[in-house]
């Protein structure tokens, strides 16, 4: 009994240490929960793949009541702006070139004269390819106002022709969309971002500890006292869990509060996830830390690790669409299985049974992450 009550005055003792260490800096408490409060609420405004207030300019050479009456419905449009109407095409593409615009429209003449006589009469939709995504989403949005003008006008020349009326829709599609009503892409990142800034917060403390200790020369002196190793990495670690977890109390908030972002799941699952998540990024941050020996290139093999695993988690990119071999990479990646368990909570409201799988795993990353940096940090330090 003395013996575990000695050890835990041990660990106790390395814990309020740490956490002084950490907590004293002023410089140091703006990093850990200012500077992520400040990245969440910039990058959930500035990351978003709603595209709207599209600058487009339009060449009118028929200028009839037709050729009007199609340009009003994208002037009509909440996604479009005409902010230009250029003599010529070749006008309008140094206008593309000099990022003014990102698409614009031709009609020729005859336009009208041309659906008058029952003909097709073709337009032309000149867009800026540079980013294919909005590209893509501008397309769509234009080719559904000229279908719905196509229909329109289809349905006035039969009315004329025949004098009877045409159905516009033989077989109607009726859609409904889950968990995301109104298709908004902040519901979608903001959740992401949670895994980010947790992740990089507790990377970035756990990965300086032992290295500031190395650097100061008092690494030495803390495996000569009675201490010993397991409880040195019990102590060093655990302040940097609790810190972590106001941190996610902190950005919970602000999704939820700012961002209006509703959690439809269960807190206390996404707390258990956090938990296993938090541990899985301090196995990572402690063997990085047993592997350099200045807090430079602790700070150099962070992002190395990082960014990738940025990449490598879903939060950007489908892990679907990536190439098998990089699939199978992403599996050893602890931030793809919180991503995905935090963007199931917050918009599904999913529980155990279906995220059990990405639980299971992050736990396995977790203690084997924690279990190789503590035999590293043992063979480092022995």
């Amino acid at each position: 009994m003395r013996h575990y009550t000695s050890m835990f005055d041990r660990i106790i003792q390395m814990f309020v240490k740490e956490l002084i260490q950490v907590l004293r800096d002023p410089r140091m408490r703006g990093v850990i929960f200012v500077a992520p409060v400040v990245q969440l609420i910039v990058l959930s405004y500035a990351i978003t793949t709603d595209v709207t207030n599209i600058r487009i300019a339009v060449i009118d050479r028929d200028n009839t009541p037709e050729s009007r009456e199609l340009v009003s419905r994208f002037a009509g449009s909440p996604y479009f702006n005409i902010v230009a109407h250029p003599a010529s095409e070749r006008v309008a593409q140094d206008m593309i070139d000099h990022e003014q615009i990102q698409a614009f429209i031709a009609l020729q003449p005859r336009f009208a004269q041309t659906l008058r006589a029952g003909r097709t009469a073709p337009m032309q939709l000149v867009v800026d390819g540079t980013d294919s995504s909005t590209t893509k989403v501008i397309l769509g949005y234009a080719n559904d106002i000229v279908q719905r003008y196509s229909s329109q006008v289809l349905m006035e020349r039969y009315a004329r022709t025949t004098g009877g009326t045409l159905e516009p829709e033989r077989v109607p599609l009726h859609t409904r969309t889950w968990y995301n009503v109104n298709l908004e892409s902040r519901p979608y990142y903001v959740p992401g971002m949670l895994a980010l800034i947790i992740g990089l917060v507790t990377l970035m403390l756990t990965s300086m500890a032992v290295v500031r200790e190395r650097e100061l020369g008092t690494l030495e002196q803390l495996m000569v006292t009675p201490i010993k190793p397991i409880e040195l990495i019990i102590g060093k670690t655990a302040p940097f869990a609790c810190v972590s977890f106001v941190e996610l109390g902190i950005v919970l908030c602000i999704a939820v509060f700012w961002f209006g972002i509703p959690i439809q799941g269960s807190v206390w699952l996404l707390l258990l996830a956090a938990l296993f998540y938090i541990m899985s990024m301090l196995g990572v941050g402690l063997l990085i830390s047993t592997t350099c020996h200045t807090q430079q290139q602790a700070t150099m093999t962070n992002i190395m690790f990082f960014m990738p695993a940025i990449l490598l988690s879903g939060f950007m990119f489908p892990i679907a669409n990536m190439p098998r071999v990089i699939q199978w990479v992403t599996l050893v990646n602890p931030m793809r299985y919180f991503v995905e368990i935090v963007r199931c909570i917050f918009l599904k409201g999913s529980g155990v049974a279906l995220l059990w799988p990405n639980l299971l795993a992050l736990f396995v990353l977790g203690a084997a992450a924690l279990a190789l940096a503590s035999a590293r940090f043992k063979k480092t330090t022995a």
